[in-house]
């Protein structure tokens, strides 16, 4: 498997009045291999955990793409059902850290998000976004779907921008038209406005009682106690499809670009 897959990092950096920045980088436009999957979940599931922590931000770094979703050179050296399976339950793993995290999650979207990046804000409980941060579901176009992430994308923007969604791959969508299905709450011009209303909201959220924003955030998700076994499997449907010579044709037509 190429090194560049094991690159990248999740750290966490906590403020003192308690906002824990969950804050992910790879060197390939954000994108998302195993490695910092299942370092997500796990930063996920400590900051959880910690009495300090009262909210949580989801962030990346150093790139002007927000997350370029699935690491296609992992993608690429799938060879067998188990692997394949295994890398789409990573995406699985992380949507439910997220869902199971008994603090409210805000996402701060700096720009472009693309396939398991969308899937991401989705998860989110509140996403503020720059006008930069246009977004598609490109999998479609590469032999398979959103299955993994599209329960949290439907359950965002609606079924019918779900759909218009996943059956445009090539199409990029605005961030003002995420506004309006839903799935960001607040759109900015800069990076600098989107940082400094992050900043109040953050602060005004951290006065509030803490046992009703847990309380707020088991209402959220209400009804998605299945997606344990639901987003299972939806990545054995992924895993099955990454097999297809279709998928690897695509997939090497991609990296040739």
């Amino acid at each position: 498997m190429n090194d560049i897959t094991q690159q990248g990092y999740v750290r966490t950096d906590v403020t003192p009045d308690g906002v824990a920045h969950i804050i992910f980088y790879h060197p390939n436009h954000n994108s998302l291999p195993s490695k910092l999957l299942s370092e997500l979940v796990a930063a996920f599931d400590a900051a959880g955990a910690r009495e300090d922590v009262k909210i949580c931000v989801l962030r990346s770094a150093e790139h002007k793409t927000f997350c370029a979703g699935a690491s296609f050179d992992e993608l690429s050296a799938i060879e067998d059902f188990e692997t394949g399976h295994r890398f789409f339950s990573g995406f699985g793993h992380v949507i439910n850290a997220m869902r199971r995290c008994p603090k409210i999650i805000v996402g701060r979207i700096h720009g472009k998000a693309v396939g398991g990046g969308v899937g991401l804000a989705s998860a989110c409980d509140y996403c503020l976004a720059t006008q930069y941060a246009t977004f598609r579901l490109s999998e479609l176009a590469v032999g398979f779907g959103p299955f993994v992430i599209g329960p949290a994308v439907s359950r965002k923007v609606g079924v019918s921008a779900f759909s218009q969604l996943s059956l445009t791959p090539n199409d990029w969508q605005t961030a003002h038209w995420a506004k309006e299905k839903g799935l960001y709450q607040e759109v900015f011009d800069t990076t600098e406005l989107l940082d400094d209303y992050l900043r109040r909201f953050t602060e005004n959220l951290c006065s509030c009682h803490t046992e009703a924003l847990r309380e707020l955030k088991q209402i959220f998700w209400e009804g998605t106690e299945h997606w344990e076994t639901l987003l299972h499997e939806r990545a054995a449907i992924s895993g099955r499809l990454a097999l297809s010579d279709f998928t690897k044709a695509a997939i090497a037509r991609f990296k040739a670009k």
